[in-house]
């Protein structure tokens, strides 16, 4: 059975689902911070768009700057994102960022990506969470372009 939607029923379910993946990234910092600045930070942390402050466990920030040679700790910006999104595939998520593509390589003991992005999978997801879980953050995205037939 074919059904058609009207461009109007298409625009208002496209606001709908705008409006819930900014509820569910509401908890995304409103600037992320370099590993630099957060070793200097006497409480490091992080405040989120909804206002809440998020403590990173300086153990974490330890073991990041352990795994990074230091003249890339300005460049990792913490937390870092793991992108979730339909579009990678069914139980995969996205990191972005040189310096984030080969801290994770570094952290799940995979072979080094000259990459500004890499995808994961949910085992890869797991353990990364597991090794730094108030360093990372899921962020939630979606690709809105019509997916048409012609």
């Amino acid at each position: 059975m074919l059904m058609a939607f009207s461009d109007e029923g298409q625009a208002m379910n496209k606001n709908v689902l705008v409006k819930t993946i900014q509820t569910m990234n509401s908890h995304l910092p409103t600037r992320r911070v370099n590993l630099a600045e957060l070793l200097k930070m006497e409480k490091p942390g992080i405040r989120g768009k909804d206002n809440t402050f998020f403590i990173t466990d300086k153990s974490e920030l330890d073991l990041i700057s352990a795994s990074l040679p230091r003249f890339l700790w300005s460049r990792l910006r913490l937390p870092m994102l793991i992108e979730m999104s339909p579009d990678f595939g069914s139980g995969s998520a996205r990191i972005q960022g040189e310096v984030e593509v080969e801290l994770v390589c570094k952290l799940l003991g995979k072979d080094r990506q000259y990459s500004k992005q890499m995808i994961i999978y949910m085992p890869e997801v797991r353990d990364l969470r597991r090794k730094l879980p108030t360093t990372t953050q899921y962020a939630f995205i979606t690709n809105l372009r019509e997916r048409g037939v012609e």
